[in-house]
C-alpha cells in the first residue's frame, strides 16, 4: 500500500467551532497512529481534499509526522478552486501553511465552486488514486463522510481498498489513555 486517502467529519458536525478545542488533538492523535500503523505496511503517501475538519488535522499531522522525520509526502487535491475563500481568516492561515508544506496541491475541477457534483468527482477521483481509506466516522453520528463511506464501501466490491475507520470509540480510548497517563 502506497496512498492512503483520508477523510472524515467536518468540525462543525463534530461540534468544533474553536481551533483550541481538546478534540483535535485527540483526533491528530489517532490519525497519527494510523498512519503510523500503514508506514510499517510501506504507506508513503497521503491524501486529503483540505476540507475544514478531519482533513486538515490529518494534513497536520502528516506535516508533524514528517518534521519529525518520518518519510511520508503529503497531497492536498481540492475538488475545486479558491475552496477556502469563504473561510475566517484563521482558518485561511492554518489551510495555507498546510498547502504551501504539501508535497503536491492541485484540483479535481479547474474552475471555482460551481455545484454538488465537484464533491462526488473529487470522492470518485480519490478513491480511483489511492490504495485504502482511513475514515473517521460513526455510524451513530451520521454525517457528509458517509457518501465517501459508501462510494469507498463500493470500491472495496470491485477490488482490494481496505477501509480503516476511526470511530468515536477509538477517540474515547485515546482520551482515557492520556487521563491515566496525566494521573500516573
Amino acid at each position: 500500500m502506497k496512498t492512503v486517502l483520508v477523510t472524515g467529519y467536518k468540525a462543525a458536525e463534530l461540534g468544533i467551532f474553536s481551533l483550541k478545542h481538546p478534540g483535535i488533538a485527540i483526533i491528530k492523535k489517532a490519525l497519527k497512529n494510523q498512519i503510523l500503523a500503514l508506514m510499517e505496511e510501506g504507506l508513503e503517501w497521503v491524501i486529503v481534499s483540505g476540507q475544514w475538519g478531519v482533513e486538515l488535522w490529518a494534513a497536520e499531522a502528516v506535516l508533524e509526522l514528517k518534521e519529525s522525520g518520518q518519510e511520508l509526502q503529503l497531497a492536498v487535491i481540492t475538488p475545486f478552486l479558491a475552496q477556502e475563500e469563504n473561510w475566517s481568516d484563521e482558518k485561511k492561515e492554518i489551510y495555507n501553511r498546510v498547502i504551501q508544506h504539501a508535497d503536491y496541491v492541485n484540483s479535481v475541477t479547474k474552475s471555482k465552486y460551481d455545484g454538488p457534483w465537484q464533491f462526488k468527482q473529487k470522492d470518485q477521483f480519490l478513491l480511483r488514486n489511492s490504495d485504502a481509506l482511513i475514515l473517521l466516522y460513526d455510524e451513530e453520528n451520521v454525517g457528509s463522510p458517509r457518501f465517501i463511506k459508501e462510494q469507498a464501501l463500493h470500491h472495496a466490491r470491485t477490488g482490494e481498498y481496505p477501509i480503516y475507520s476511526i470511530t468515536a470509540s477509538d477517540l474515547q480510548s485515546i482520551v482515557e489513555e492520556e487521563q491515566a497517563e496525566y494521573y500516573e
